[in-house]
């Protein structure tokens, strides 16, 4: 939300998870297919980690909508 172009490009996909973002963590990392069309989110990575815990976590999505 820091970068106000890709906040506005992507805003449609985070208000979806979160529409009026009371219960997004910070950092929040959301997970979809297709964010320029008709997105799906298929997970998220929420709050801050060790690099190591973050990728196994994102890692794990990845897995799972493969």
């Amino acid at each position: 939300m820091q970068d106000t172009a890709t906040y506005r490009q992507y805003r449609k996909v985070l208000l979806a998870q979160y529409p009026d973002k009371s219960e997004m963590g910070w950092p929040t990392y959301l997970i979809c297919d297709d964010p320029e069309g008709e997105f799906a989110i298929v997970g998220e990575v929420k709050g801050g980690h060790p690099k190591g815990e973050f990728r196994q976590r994102l890692q794990a999505i990845l897995d799972g909508a493969a």
